[in-house]
């Protein structure tokens, strides 16, 4: 028995020998390149045999701590849930706590295959209903836009509406990515989408359908005015705006129209390369983050001739947000409509090892003058709202936004 027991001492010994390396290994990762200028601090020497500054010591101490109560939780569920747990989920369910405890539904872990989900909704086409979402700070999903002739707008889905069930499973901001995998599925499958829009709950049926977004649309409205919708910001949505806006000033359109409504944003460098094209030499946007670092991003002097109005809703924001706010500010045309939703900042994904990803809202962007976007929007020069009465059987009749703005061109 006593053979025994030290047997048992001597493993208890090595899991902590163990465990003291494994945080002072944390500890040094942390510290970085700060680390031999901290060894020069009054010196402590631990039971391992491995001299650190007090400073460290009282750091290592302080992680011990929090690990410590960490392995207890996980001890006590891996030894009391009901069934055996699934490791892997429980891993997975603590770095996703570590991002939710951030209090920005805009940051989060992704595994594997939201990650992959994420990939193809930026960068390719995919088989789904066709709607722009995000989380909110109430805690539902909300639908920042739907993607134009998409199922999901040909059914009637709305800027603004809240996303409350898909085929009658429940979903919320915390499992937002498990709602854009229950939207998607194989081209002409059934879906329903269950909303909340003004207090009342309403329920869409819909077949889904290849989305490939068409990011630029023109055409030449009445009384020789130009008219250029946009979309979202991708790949090439710089290049093919920079085609239709030649185009235009070849016809010799008298002004244009820039469709911002309903554009959910994408990459900010195209949103400033596009801006290069409508403004002379000035400040488009500029970043910041925690540390107070700015970086500014510039338009170069030569623009359009073309005198133009841009218009602005509730469902344009993010790269919408930085164009509007930037021709506001350089004063480079007006903006008609109502106040774009407010999403000024920017998130960094990075890709890990085993191929999950971690996405971290880094730093928020301004207007040239330095006003905030995020929260707040962008205020057009001219409000005017659609009515109900605009729309018939959910498809935009009387749109008394691009006529106003058509009527400022005209009256120049």
């Amino acid at each position: 028995m006593i053979e025994n027991m030290q047997k048992e001492a001597t493993k208890k010994m090595v899991i902590i020998k163990k465990r003291n390396l494994i945080f002072l290994l944390i500890v040094a990762l942390l510290v970085g390149s700060g680390f031999t200028t901290l060894l020069y601090n009054q010196k402590l020497d631990t039971s391992n045999g491995v001299t650190i500054s007090k400073q460290d010591y009282d750091a290592y101490k302080k992680m011990e701590g929090k690990y410590a109560k960490l392995e207890q939780l996980t001890s006590y569920i891996e030894d009391n849930y009901y069934v055996p747990v699934d490791e892997t989920q429980l891993e997975e369910g603590l770095y996703k706590g570590l991002f939710y405890g951030v209090g920005d539904p805009y940051s989060a872990y992704l595994n594997k295959e939201e990650y992959n989900e994420l990939l193809i909704a930026t960068t390719g086409e995919y088989s789904g209903i066709g709607v722009t979402i995000v989380p909110d700070s109430k805690g539902f999903i909300n639908v920042i836009a739907p993607i134009d002739d998409s199922p999901a707008a040909k059914a009637g889905i709305k800027s603004g509406d809240k996303i409350l069930k898909v085929d009658d499973k429940e979903y919320t901001a915390d499992t937002i990515d498990a709602a854009v995998s229950a939207m998607r599925g194989a081209k002409g499958s059934k879906v329903s989408i269950t909303i909340l829009r003004n207090g009342e709950v309403n329920s869409f049926d819909m077949r889904r359908a290849t989305i490939v977004t068409k990011t630029i649309k023109s055409e030449i409205k009445d009384g020789n005015i130009g008219y250029l919708r946009i979309t979202s910001f991708e790949e090439k949505t710089a290049e093919d705006f920079a085609k239709a806006l030649r185009d235009m000033e070849v016809k010799g359109v008298d002004g244009l129209v820039i469709d911002l409504r309903d554009n959910p944003g994408g990459l900010v460098e195209i949103s400033v390369n596009i801006a290069d094209m409508l403004l002379d030499s000035g400040t488009v946007t500029y970043t910041e983050d925690r540390k107070g670092e700015k970086t500014y991003y510039k338009s170069k002097e030569g623009k359009t001739s073309l005198p133009y109005v841009v218009l602005v809703n509730g469902g344009s924001a993010s790269s919408s947000e930085i164009l509007a706010a930037a021709i506001k500010d350089n004063h480079g045309g007006k903006l008609v409509g109502t106040t774009t939703f407010g999403k000024g900042i920017i998130q960094e994904i990075n890709e890990l090892p085993n191929g999950d990803a971690m996405k971290l809202t880094v730093m928020q962007y301004f207007s040239p003058k330095g006003n905030v976007i995020h929260g707040k929007g962008i205020q057009p020069d001219v409000s005017i709202s659609l009515e109900e009465s605009d729309f018939t059987d959910g498809v935009l009749t009387n749109d008394r936004q691009l006529q106003k703005a058509m009527e400022l061109l005209i009256k120049k």
